[in-house]
């Protein structure tokens, strides 16, 4: 509780504790109506942490979607307190957008105003604990974390890297980056029509599927007989994302979490199942959820990284000096290491793997990752 006293004070907010969690505290900084959030989240007393993990979530999630969310199993906040690491999570401004009342200032909520709000929090770190620190981000918050490790004001140990994807390489991958250029001008352009935000859709899936599953969606099937039922949807948008229309849902192998769909001779004959993250567990994240919207600037950026595009942004993979363990997921994200080759070509060490059968949100949340895949994360 020290810890999160020194830390509230250097950045003038007083903690919470977070539900009946003795460990889990939040500050939320002042000088916004939409606030950046931070959790503290702390192991037993009687072992005080030797350093920090920093936690970025994904775009349109939260720390408490993205790491505190589990299923009789450890989280992968409490699996990292539990092998010494003081927790601290940052918590996008855009979770706390009011809709369809939308911030106009989120016009400019892109990569470099999310770094901008995550620097203070650890110039905080080393005033307040003088603990080293990892960042940890998981999809755009894995880009942010690079993004943040590339300038000078910002010192992590390590950069911790969960599915996301860096430049697509144009000499053995040209379409991939055409098609992220395509985006990229789309986005400008949607930004230029007064377009603010990019809602996933996730939320609404998700309500709908719960309070009808049966229910008719209005989405065709691929297999024919109409449409899609509610839980059906759900789950193909979950497990075959890459399929559905969406502004970058073709940037996954194949989907959000692994499974199987079988197509039945009608939607209510379809076959279903999640293999690697629980459907409860995927409800959990999403109920947690603040807006669920993504900053349209901030997927232009992302989408600018991908296409190579650095008229529009540019993360300067040179200037990161800490060492990167960077795991991406087979039927998420896949195979695309130049953003892993660029840093290690700037002198920095660099671990890229690829792990099999998960999908871009079961590294986070899989029961089976604490054994599988976070272990990877510890020096």
């Amino acid at each position: 509780m020290d810890m999160v006293k020194k830390l509230g004070g250097a950045l003038s907010a007083e903690p919470a504790a977070v539900g009946g969690d003795p460990g889990h505290h939040r500050l939320v900084l002042p000088g916004s109506r939409t606030p950046v959030v931070v959790d503290l989240v702390a192991g037993a007393p009687a072992t005080p942490p030797h350093r920090v993990t920093v936690l970025l979530p994904g775009g349109g999630l939260n720390v408490t979607a993205s790491y505190c969310t589990a299923r009789d199993s450890r989280s992968l906040a409490r699996f990292l307190t539990d092998h010494g690491h003081l927790v601290i999570g940052i918590t996008p401004r855009e979770d706390a957008l009011t809709l369809p009342d939308i911030d106009p200032l989120c016009v400019d909520w892109g990569l470099a105003a999310h770094r901008r709000d995550v620097q203070p929090v650890l110039a905080a770190i080393d005033e307040a604990l003088g603990l080293p620190y990892d960042l940890l981000g998981h999809s755009a918050g894995a880009a942010l974390a690079l993004d943040t490790a590339a300038q000078a004001d910002a010192h992590p140990r390590r950069v911790i890297v969960l599915d996301t994807t860096g430049p697509y390489d144009p000499e053995v991958e040209p379409e991939l980056a055409a098609r992220a250029d395509v985006l990229t001008t789309a986005l400008q352009e949607q930004l230029a029509q007064g377009l603010h935000v990019v809602d996933p859709g996730l939320k609404a899936l998700f309500a709908r599927a719960t309070a009808d599953p049966e229910g008719r969606s209005p989405v065709p099937r691929p297999g024919g007989g109409a449409t899609f039922g509610n839980l059906g949807l759900l789950h193909y948008a979950l497990t075959h994302t890459n399929r559905l229309p969406g502004p970058a849902n073709w940037i996954y192998h194949r989907g959000h979490s692994s499974g199987d769909f079988e197509f039945g001779a009608t939607a209510a004959a379809d076959r279903f199942t999640l293999d690697r993250t629980p459907l409860d567990v995927w409800r959990r994240a999403i109920a947690a959820l603040g807006s669920g919207v993504q900053p349209t600037a901030l997927l232009r950026d992302l989408a600018a990284v991908w296409a190579g595009r650095t008229d529009v942004y540019r993360i300067d993979w040179s200037a990161i000096r800490a060492d990167v363990r960077w795991v991406n997921t087979e039927l998420g994200r896949g195979d695309h290491g130049l953003g892993a080759r660029l840093i290690r070509a700037g002198g920095a060490r660099v671990d890229y793997r690829v792990v099999p059968g998960y999908g871009h949100g079961d590294i986070v949340w899989a029961p089976t990752a604490e054994q599988e895949v976070w272990p990877l994360l510890l020096d």
